[in-house]
């Protein structure tokens, strides 16, 4: 059997799995006590009117805000007004993290968010426009960048995680209502508790960012802290085992962990030479549209999303070149177009990004170029064994695997010096195509940028097939979407990319080269893209954006609230 045969059962028990339990609640009264049992304390005043609006808009997620308080849970750790204080630290032009006021109902941008970034303060406050009313007094620090921002040592993440542990709520009287004067304990700007702050942030841009943050939440034994130089020719496969079967992805989760990739340091733009990158080492209350593994800032639905930036809006009528035709009837292309955004290159760093490791994959072949493809052999035809086989760029065509259509656009940015023209010379660029047009195509790339990819959500309620690097960055819906169920992971060292086209694509023999037929698998890849779409209508639509982010501000208000250990909806 084909390690992704195995692969697809899987992911069908895990979804199901996941949905038993994400979803089990029926009545207001089950999702509490299903809430106490998760999370050992009483649900967040204002729950039964998050309550009512999750089900009103008919909410399969009830149950499974792990991601969500996963994220809050350090704060625990940390009183009420020093939350309140550090978020007002946080704020400013030059640390690039907008402010955002609620107040009596009504929510306020603060003075110095950036006109090109207003769009994303103005999604938050749509997000919100049907639920503000509910939502308490207090202020939030949204992070402008596409890089995440709060990275805790491993040390200093222990002594949180045993204090936000050990945070337990009053055994007395639970009150089911925040407090009245919430609004004059955000009032730092004329405190003298605060006289010019010194910067939280410092400036690490353009600056390798693995060993320094990436890596430092690991503990100190593991690959990640342990191994700092890597032989960047030679494929770690110590460092992807944990993660896959075979060369195959299987485990979507730990892929993320940075703690036994050591090579992560050269595979992406973050890592190698961010462009936007001011971190801090403290608990700073840092709201960001995703994080990487190991980063402690807060996540909610990307506004990039939830405004349609990148909307799916392809044309109903089928002669038309946007037309969205059923899977089987697509162009057999496996298809990416893209910037150089990961990160900025002037010593060679473009050499280890993942846009431009990908697009040398598909494009840059020398007589010399040979690729590890996992294929049937010819040999042991009737046994159905397979191996992973040395096939020469050449070979591509014959087997029936040359389908590529992956270029960069435009220009080459984020560069400096003779990078610029080298990536030029070595990549080419294709002209700029609509964003539309992705939907005649079969197989469709996703990969994260300096951020995480708008595209993805788009992608999925396509009827073509993602295929998603399993980059370095995590969002809000993290879970609840399934690999190999919903869409296809591949990892960000790209060296199962041949691999995995072989099995959905099919192969012809090659007797030359000891290489069996293998028969195309359209129907499974039609069934996982046409899965993804189906699920992807119920789990991340707008509406689920907005019941994920009204229960991240309750929680958020209590969190904040002087008298957080007294509340509580005790229903």
């Amino acid at each position: 059997m084909h390690p992704i045969d195995g692969l697809l059962s899987a992911a069908s028990v895990q979804h199901e799995a996941w949905l038993k339990q994400a979803s089990a609640s029926r009545t207001l009264s089950e999702c509490a006590a299903e809430y106490r049992r998760r999370y050992n304390r009483n649900p967040p005043p204002g729950f039964d009117a998050w309550y009512r609006y999750a089900t009103e808009r008919s909410s399969i997620v009830i149950d499974d805000f792990d991601n969500l308080m996963d994220d809050l849970q350090l704060f625990w750790a940390v009183k009420p007004a020093e939350i309140r204080k550090r978020t007002y630290e946080a704020f400013g032009d030059w640390n690039e993290v907008a402010k955002l006021s609620i107040r009596s109902g009504k929510a306020e941008i603060g003075p110095d968010v950036r006109p090109t970034h207003r769009w994303m303060l103005d999604g938050v406050i749509t997000m919100m426009g049907n639920y503000i009313d509910k939502i308490p007094d207090m202020d939030l620090g949204f992070n402008i960048n596409d890089e995440p921002r709060i990275a805790i040592p491993y040390d200093d993440l222990q002594v949180l995680h045993k204090a936000s542990a050990s945070a337990e709520p009053s055994k007395g009287v639970i009150l089911n209502e925040f407090s009245k004067d919430r609004a004059s304990s955000w009032n730092y700007s004329a405190s003298s508790d605060i006289n010019n702050p010194t910067p939280p942030f410092t400036d690490e841009s353009f600056l390798p960012s693995f060993h320094t943050y990436g890596s430092i939440s690991c503990p100190p034994s593991s690959p990640a802290r342990r191994s700092h130089l890597w032989d960047t020719r030679t494929l770690c496969t110590t460092c992807f085992a944990p993660h896959s079967t075979s060369i195959f992805l299987s485990n979507w989760t730990l892929s993320a962990s940075p703690c036994h990739q050591p090579d992560l340091a050269h595979l992406h733009g973050f890592y190698l030479s961010p462009a936007a990158f001011k971190p801090s080492r403290t608990l700073y209350p840092v709201f960001s549209q995703s994080k990487a593994n190991g980063y402690a800032d807060i996540r909610y639905p990307s506004p990039w999303n939830y405004i349609d930036k990148a909307v799916y809006a392809p044309s109903p009528n089928a002669s038309h070149p946007h037309y969205d035709a059923p899977f089987a009837e697509k162009q057999e292309t496996l298809f990416w177009r893209g910037a150089t955004s990961e990160g900025l290159s002037r010593f060679g760093e473009w050499k280890g990004m993942a846009r431009q490791r990908l697009v040398h994959l598909a494009n840059n072949h020398s007589k010399d170029t040979r690729f590890p493809i996992f294929l049937p052999d010819l040999a042991a035809r009737n046994s159905g064994t397979f191996s992973v086989h040395s096939v020469p760029a050449s070979s591509l065509q014959d087997l029936g695997l040359n389908i590529t259509d992956i270029h960069l656009v435009a220009k080459i940015d984020r560069c400096w010096d003779a990078d610029c023209d080298v990536q030029a010379r070595e990549f080419g660029l294709a002209d700029p195509s609509d964003f539309q047009s992705h939907w005649r195509y079969k197989y469709l790339v996703d990969l994260d940028g300096a951020g995480f990819s708008g595209r993805f959500l788009p992608f999925l309620q396509s009827r073509g097939l993602p295929l998603k690097v399993a980059g370095v960055f995590r969002e809000w819906w993290d879970g609840r979407v399934t690999a190999w169920r919903h869409f296809v992971p591949l990892d960000v060292r790209l060296h199962g990319v041949w691999s995995t086209l072989a099995f959905f694509q099919g192969v012809r023999e090659d007797g030359g080269r000891g290489v069996g037929a293998m028969r195309k698998r359209e129907e499974e890849a039609g069934r996982i893209a046409e899965e993804g779409r189906e699920w992807v209508g119920r789990v991340m639509r707008k509406e689920d954006m907005e019941v994920y982010f009204y229960r991240l501000l309750l929680e958020w208000g209590r969190l904040t609230d002087e008298r957080r250990d007294e509340l509580g909806f005790a229903g």
